[in-house]
């Protein structure tokens, strides 16, 4: 049993966290002949909870949330078509389609001073070098005939996308086994110090001795942190999904929308996927991702109302998941005056930025230059 197994007592890497993030970087560097664990136990598991959208544009749920993080969401805004990009090129080595398509994103307004917000981002967003333009209601309907008859307009951002997350996360492990990565299931993650040789890790399935340890766990990198002495603020941010059940195809880009919190995309399988950052509720002591009945019927009355033909699909399942948040930019890369210890945390939107994440880090990691800088993405913004 899987359960059972006792992890690696020694090996030359080990990466906590098996998301998006730590599969990828363990594939990668697996594949440069690198030994490797992952050593995950699936708590406030985000990717396996993700709704796959690929993101690109300013998201305006967060730009309402968090406005005083506006200037650090802009900062890092030339990652992710960056990333988009490296999900098109992960998506050519698998040997399986993922249902990843990059149709473009809209988001829509249902007032002129919703329009009005729309053109304000669209402007900045184009000078910071966003494929991205505004769609009044007869160009909107060219593309997308589908919109309740409020919405005025939309931006669009030809970008962005969407990925089957069930789909690419197992292919994804596949390629990380065959490379000989040890996945390291249901373990938690006890202890870590260094040592004059690495680092001790203590796990819920015995020690581990490694000389490098990356810290991808996401919102459970501040516990983590905590045991090396450093900061990172990293929070978990418990949030609701829905599907429907298959309909024709109709939603051919990612939906969002300026003012209100929705995200919708259809599968290729025809199921609609309904997202968009309405909260569920961390329970009990284990803090598990729960429902709360009031997002479920938020959700999908706004999601019908936005896109009326919806409103005839039944329901099939309902889920919380934990979205990760920080200072709205990534923590990715060593840490000052602690050898061999590296963080792999992407900013905000961590499913799009997972594959790009693992490659900057595998790229630090391997003594390359990564292809985006990441000097002022590291830990050491917190503990300077």
């Amino acid at each position: 049993m899987i359960g059972e197994r006792r992890v690696p007592a020694e090996i030359g890497t080990v990466i906590v966290g098996g998301g998006i993030v730590g599969m990828c970087l363990a594939w990668f560097l697996a594949e440069e002949g690198h030994d490797v664990a992952v050593v995950d136990d699936g708590r406030h598991a985000g990717t396996i909870a993700n709704a796959g959208g690929l993101h690109v544009q300013l998201q305006s749920r967060f730009m309402r949330l968090y406005p005083e993080m506006v200037p650090e969401f802009e900062r890092t805004l030339p990652f992710y078509p960056r990333a988009v990009r490296h999900w098109q090129a992960l998506a050519s080595r698998l040997d399986e389609d993922i249902g990843l398509a990059v149709t473009g994103g809209l988001m829509v307004a249902e007032s002129r001073e919703q329009y009005e917000f729309l053109e304000k981002k669209c402007r900045r967003e184009q000078q910071l070098g966003l494929e991205v333009e505004m769609l009044d209601r007869a160009a909107l309907d060219r593309i997308a005939p589908y919109f309740a008859d409020s919405i005025v307009g939309a931006e669009l951002c030809a970008t962005e996308g969407k990925v089957n997350p069930l789909l690419a996360n197992q292919a994804i492990r596949r390629k990380a086994l065959a490379a000989g990565v040890a996945h390291c299931t249901e373990t938690r993650v006890t202890g870590l110090a260094q040592t004059s040789g690495g680092f001790a890790v203590e796990t819920t399935r015995g020690p581990m001795r490694t000389g490098r340890i990356v810290i991808a766990a996401g919102a459970g990198a501040a516990e983590l942190a905590a045991h090396l002495g450093l900061k990172v603020p990293a929070r978990a941010e418990p949030l609701h999904m829905n599907i429907t059940e298959a309909t024709e195809p109709l939603i051919h880009h990612m939906v969002q929308h300026a003012d209100r919190q929705i995200t919708m995309k259809q599968l290729a399988a025809g199921m609609v996927v309904i997202g968009g950052g309405w909260p569920a509720t961390l329970a009990g002591a284990a803090e598990h991702p729960t429902v709360e009945l009031d997002s479920l019927i938020g959700s999908l009355s706004l999601a019908q109302h936005v896109i009326p033909r919806i409103g005839s699909l039944r329901l099939i399942r309902t889920w919380a998941g934990v979205n990760t948040s920080v200072d709205g930019r990534p923590v990715v890369g060593p840490v000052s005056g602690i050898s061999g210890l590296f963080f792999a945390i992407p900013g905000d939107a961590g499913y799009t930025l997972g594959p790009l994440t693992a490659r900057l880090v595998a790229h630090s990691i391997l003594g390359r230059t990564p292809e985006m800088a990441i000097g002022e993405h590291t830990a050491d913004r917190f503990n300077s």
